[in-house]
């Protein structure tokens, strides 16, 4: 059974994670100038599925973030919709998740 202490730190190597991939996305994006159209056409292409990849990152630092508020405030491990407790099992699968199994579908 992971303890809170666990949680968090789970949490915030995943924030770390996530901030050096944002920051090679944005660095990547960067990079796109080619000035052939066929060159242009392809990088635009990869440049979409990068900008997708960020928005996701960018959603899971918030998520990850409020689980780190919920923490500090000792509300960590209870659903944020019916104030039932969220199982072991749903947050070792999904540690950021403000939900029990039941609210998340």
């Amino acid at each position: 059974m992971a303890t809170l202490g666990d949680r968090k730190r789970q949490l915030l190597n995943r924030l770390a994670e996530l901030d050096g991939r944002l920051h090679d996305i944005e660095a990547e994006l960067d990079t796109h100038q080619s000035k052939d159209w066929g060159e242009l056409a392809v990088e635009r292409e990869e440049d979409e599925v990068l900008e997708g990849m960020g928005v996701a990152g960018l959603a899971e630092v918030k998520q990850i973030n409020a689980a780190l508020a919920r923490i500090e405030d000792g509300s960590y491990g209870y659903c944020v919709r019916c104030g039932e407790e969220i199982s072991e099992e749903r947050l070792d699968v999904v540690p950021a998740t403000p939900f029990c199994r039941i609210c998340a579908r």
